[in-house]
């Protein structure tokens, strides 16, 4: 998926551009390389790249993307997937700090801002549905979006329009990519990384903007999942998964190409657009509309 975001960015651009499996290569090619540290920097920096990539499979594996329930219902619930979020955050700021860049601390501290902007809006979208349907288990929210009749609908569009917002933010698109900024800081909180560490840090990434897509399928859009364990209701619902992911890596990559990258001291200004919506979804739920 972050191949296939590549190569649109390319072909609306007018330029040739790399492949789709051009990320497996890059990430295939740092593996063999030498891992190098910065003097200062301390175990956070060593294991943040494992952190980042347990953070999300934990996550992944608990959406139910392709059944109407949570295939691993410890790590299934809203709470813990948000504190899950919570700690890639924190892991990934800390170890641009931690490395004693100067331009890793600088974007150790976007990474942050930008986490106190949209988090926010993430938690209040996602537990208004939680409030909805009166629970916080992702898999019996999805099934009741799928199968039940919508209890309070102009909620449920608010919230879906705010967690798309955060969504189209924390998959890192522009003009929301501050954190990162590689035109301005280098490589932001990872300047430092090199060789396998490197490789796992843009795997882990890449992870995250697949599982945040998934979570708002999950959420939001949760039709077409498989009603039963049989192979052609797994692999029919898996195609239908891979359908929806590719369209809201479209409708990203579109987006993201047709604006410009905006001041990080502007963000706030858009930020509190979706947290406006966020706030107008609970109070639509709370009036029952």
């Amino acid at each position: 998926m972050t191949g296939f975001s590549r190569v649109l960015r390319a072909k609306m651009h007018s330029r040739q551009g790399p492949g789709v499996l051009q990320d497996y290569r890059d990430i295939f090619k740092l593996l063999r390389r030498q891992e190098v540290a910065p003097t200062p920097s301390g175990v956070i920096f060593k294991i943040m790249p494992s952190v980042l990539i347990i953070t999300m499979l934990l996550i992944g594996m608990a959406l139910p993307t392709v059944t109407n329930y949570s295939p691993f219902p410890i790590a299934g619930d809203v709470i813990t997937d948000i504190y899950l979020f919570a700690i890639f955050r924190f892991f990934f700021a800390l170890a641009g700090l931690d490395s004693g860049s100067m331009f890793s601390g600088i974007g150790s501290s976007r990474e942050l801002t930008l986490g106190v902007l949209v988090e926010p809006i993430l938690m209040l979208s996602i537990f208004t549905m939680a409030l909805v349907v009166g629970t916080s288990d992702l898999g019996y929210i999805s099934n009741h979006m799928a199968t039940e009749t919508w209890a309070a609908p102009g909620a449920t569009v608010l919230a879906g329009i705010a967690c798309a917002f955060v969504i189209f933010i924390e998959m890192g698109k522009l003009p929301f990519d501050c954190a990162e900024a590689e035109q301005e800081l280098q490589e932001g909180p990872i300047t430092e990384y090199a060789g396998s560490g490197l490789a796992m840090v843009k795997l882990g990434l890449g992870l995250k903007q697949l599982v945040v897509a998934q979570l708002f399928l999950a959420i939001f859009i949760p039709f077409g999942k498989a009603t039963s364990l049989t192979f052609p209701a797994l692999a029919s619902a898996t195609g239908i998964l891979m359908l929806k992911l590719f369209v809201v890596f479209l409708v990203a990559g579109v987006i993201e190409n047709s604006v410009a990258r905006t001041r990080f001291l502007k963000t706030h200004h858009l930020t509190w657009v979706g947290f406006g919506i966020a706030v107008l979804a609970f109070i639509f739920f709370l009036t029952g509309l």
